[in-house]
C-alpha cells in the first residue's frame, strides 16, 4: 500500500516539473529576438580615432531625416552580423557630433563609409541587408577608389574643417541660448557676436604681431651699435645744418656789401640835382633819392 502511494506521488511530481518546463519553453519562444547590446556601436568626436584600426561600416544620420529613419531597421539587422563577419558596424548622429560631420564633409543623409585600417571609401551601392553583407563578405570595397589622403579624416585640412564645424555649432547653441533662455532679440544676438568677433580679431592681430616681432626681430634694432650710430648721425646732421646756416649768413652779408658798393658808385655818377657832385657826409635816404631822380626826369621831358 505504501509503495503504491509513493509511486503516485512521484508521478505527480514528475508531471509538475514537466508542466513547468513546458511553460518555460513556451514563454521563451514567445519572447522577441533582440540584437546584442553592443552590436551597433556609436562613434563620437572624442573617440573617433578608434575607427582607424580594423574594419568598419559607419552610417552618418540625423534623427529628423526620413531616409535615415527608414534605414535604421536595416542597419540594426546588418549590425547583428558584425561579430560573425569580423566587422564593426557603427552610426554617427551629425546633429550631436559636428566634428565628425566636418571631418567627412557630410553633404547628404544618410551617408555610409567603409573603413579598413584607416583607408576610407564612400559606399555607393544599394541599401539592403544582403547588399551590405555581400559588400563586406565579397570585398567589393577593393574595386572602389579610396578617399584621397588630403581629404582623409586625419589630415590637416579635415582637422581644420572639424574645428570650424564645432565652432559653428557652438555659436548656434549660444545664439539659441541668448534668444530663447535670456530673451535677447535676434538683432541683439547678432550685435554681440559682431563685437566679440571684432575684439577677437584685434586681439589675434596684436598677438601675431608680437610673435612675429619676437621670432623675426628687426636687424636694425637688434644690433648693439644701432643707438650709437643713430646718435652720431644726429650730431652730424646738426653740424651740417649749422654750417649751412653760417654759409647762408655769409652770402647775405656779401650781397649787402655789393648792394652798398653799387649804391655808392651810382650816387657818385649821378651827382646832385644841380649837376654837382654830392657833398661828402651828406646822404639822402633811398626813397627821397628816387623821388628826386624821377622828378628830374619829368622836368627834362617837359623841357624837351
Amino acid at each position: 500500500m505504501s509503495a503504491i502511494m509513493l509511486s503516485f506521488s512521484a508521478r505527480a511530481e514528475l508531471r509538475s516539473w514537466t508542466g513547468l518546463f513546458l511553460l518555460l519553453l513556451i514563454f521563451s519562444a514567445s519572447l522577441p529576438v533582440s540584437a546584442k547590446p553592443d552590436s551597433l556601436k556609436e562613434v563620437t568626436d572624442g573617440d573617433w580615432e578608434k575607427i582607424m584600426t580594423g574594419e568598419w561600416m559607419i552610417e552618418f544620420y540625423a534623427p529628423w531625416c526620413p531616409a535615415c529613419q527608414q534605414l535604421q531597421s536595416v542597419w540594426k539587422e546588418f549590425a547583428n552580423w558584425g561579430d560573425d563577419m569580423g566587422i564593426n558596424v557603427a552610426k554617427v548622429d551629425v546633429t550631436e557630433q559636428p566634428g565628425l560631420s566636418g571631418r567627412f564633409i557630410i553633404t547628404s543623409l544618410p551617408t555610409i563609409y567603409h573603413c579598413k585600417d584607416g583607408v576610407f571609401r564612400k559606399y555607393q551601392g544599394a541599401r539592403t541587408k544582403d547588399d551590405f553583407l555581400s559588400f563586406v563578405d565579397e570585398q567589393k570595397w577593393k574595386s572602389m577608389e579610396p578617399v584621397s589622403s588630403w581629404f582623409g579624416p586625419s589630415s590637416l585640412l579635415m582637422n581644420s574643417m572639424s574645428a570650424l564645424f564645432k565652432l559653428s555649432m557652438f555659436i548656434r547653441r549660444c545664439h539659441n541660448y541668448m534668444t530663447e533662455q535670456l530673451g535677447i532679440p535676434v538683432w541683439g544676438s547678432y550685435v554681440i557676436f559682431g563685437l566679440v568677433t571684432l575684439l577677437a580679431g584685434l586681439t589675434l592681430g596684436l598677438l601675431l604681431v608680437f610673435i612675429a616681432d619676437y621670432v623675426f626681430p628687426s636687424r636694425r634694432f637688434s644690433s648693439h651699435g644701432y643707438y650709437q650710430k643713430k646718435q652720431a648721425m644726429e650730431q652730424a646732421r646738426l653740424i651740417q645744418n649749422e654750417d649751412e646756416d653760417q654759409e647762408a649768413d655769409g652770402e647775405e652779408d656779401d650781397e649787402d656789401d655789393e648792394d652798398d658798393d653799387q649804391d655808392g658808385v651810382w650816387r657818385k655818377r649821378r651827382g646832385s640835382p644841380e649837376g654837382r657832385p654830392e657833398p661828402r657826409g651828406q646822404g639822402y635816404p633811398d626813397e627821397a633819392l628816387r623821388k628826386r631822380v624821377v622828378g628830374n626826369r619829368e622836368e627834362d621831358e617837359e623841357d624837351s
